[in-house]
């Protein structure tokens, strides 16, 4: 396939949850490969927050809304007429589920389909690419890593959340956007589910890697609940390269024979062997840090989460041309430096720059390994 500098430039992208982690990477991203970036979240989920620290509001053309309001996304699509969108908007902490359960519920499962409800209201042609995540998949804890064809669900209401999103999102391409009629509609829709994410500049509490950099800052043990809980951990560029990937192949300016086999689920994981235990990780971290130590913070008492979850990526490797580019130590110890360096940012333009040199590292790499979507015409910008 082309790369994706030829398939994203010029056009208008609408990015939702632009202001947290993975949108701010995300719109980071495109704005390199030269599109024109619209997004839309709530104002930055943390303090301090990439998007702020990056002043990513300007150049994404940002929109301050809340997708649980359906007017917001309806007036969003009728006046930027996206080409292409992608919808991170979430909440997105397991723990966080716990305590604001319908919240959870209301933007995970219902932002969603307002947002597939104001393409349909609209009629507007476009790539969709509804980002759910591997925790949608109804979770057994064995060793199996679920696929695309395992069934969905879960136990604690995230993952439930995230499960209705995909049945949403198949629901409404069933009903009103059907893939034997796309030359018609034009809306080619696609799901997503990644790994653990982790990359310099999340700030979020309850996640693993900003937890591990918070006490490391302050020299003190890091505070592990579940080290032996096993995970499939990813640099955050490895899943935005699969959404990327797929986005190009579901955009409008294809012919619709070709968009429409593309629209499905599908997932972006790590090898088999980067899902490691969280001890594992804490360890390979502090090495790259140089200095630290842990501690096991376990809690019996603590709200349930999965000791162990594992992700099959080979559909998107067979027919996305999509794989790995980093493996875990790589993506942790560009993790760390990456936040060492985002520490020592001054300004803006320094905090892009970052970003920027990471993904320059990650398309190099990937290029060199012969990954098609790399191509030889990544345009740094």
């Amino acid at each position: 396939m082309a790369a994706l500098a030829e398939a994203f430039r010029g056009s208008r992208v609408l990015v939702t949850g632009a202001s947290g982690f993975k949108g701010s990477w995300l719109s980071a991203w495109l704005l390199r490969l030269g599109a024109e970036v619209y997004g839309l979240s709530l104002p930055p989920p943390t303090t301090p927050s990439l998007f702020e620290r990056g002043a990513l509001a300007g150049p994404t053309r940002w929109i301050e809304g809340d997708i649980r309001d359906p007017a917001v996304l309806d007036k969003a699509i009728r006046e930027i007429k996206p080409q292409v969108v992608f919808h991170l908007a979430a909440q997105a902490i397991v723990r966080v589920s716990y305590e604001l359960p319908l919240f959870t519920l209301a933007s995970n499962a219902m932002g969603t389909a307002h947002l597939l409800e104001a393409i349909r209201h609209n009629q507007q042609p476009c790539a969709v690419v509804v980002v759910t995540s591997d925790k949608c998949y109804a979770n057994r804890e064995t060793d199996h890593a679920y696929g695309e064809e395992d069934a969905l669900g879960g136990a604690d209401p995230y993952s439930a959340s995230k499960g209705c999103a995909e049945i949403i999102t198949a629901s409404w391409r069933s009903s009103f956007f059907p893939t034997g009629q796309l030359g018609r509609h034009g809306v080619a829709v696609a799901s997503a589910r990644a790994g653990n994410v982790i990359g310099p500049g999340d700030y979020a509490l309850d996640r693993l890697l900003p937890d591990c950099i918070r006490d490391l800052e302050r020299g003190r043990p890091i505070a592990v609940r579940n080290p032996a809980s096993v995970r499939p951990w990813q640099h955050v560029l490895e899943p935005l390269s699969g959404y990327l990937c797929l986005a190009a192949r579901l955009h409008p300016s294809r012919p619709a024979d070709d968009r429409a086999p593309y629209c499905e689920g599908w997932n972006f994981g790590p090898e088999e062997a980067d899902a490691a235990p969280v001890r594992k990780v804490v360890e390979t971290t502090i090495d790259a840090w140089g200095e630290g130590d842990w501690q096991d913070a376990s809690d019996p008492g603590a709200p349930h989460e999965a000791k162990l979850l594992r992700l099959n990526a080979d559909k998107a490797a067979k027919q996305l041309d999509w794989r790995p580019v980093w493996g875990l130590e790589q993506a942790l110890r560009h993790t760390a430096t990456g936040y060492r360096a985002l520490m020592a940012a001054q300004t803006p333009q320094g905090v892009l720059e970052i970003l920027g040199d990471q993904i320059d590292d990650y398309v190099g790499t990937a290029r060199q390994g012969g990954i098609p979507w790399a191509g030889d015409n990544h345009e740094p910008r």
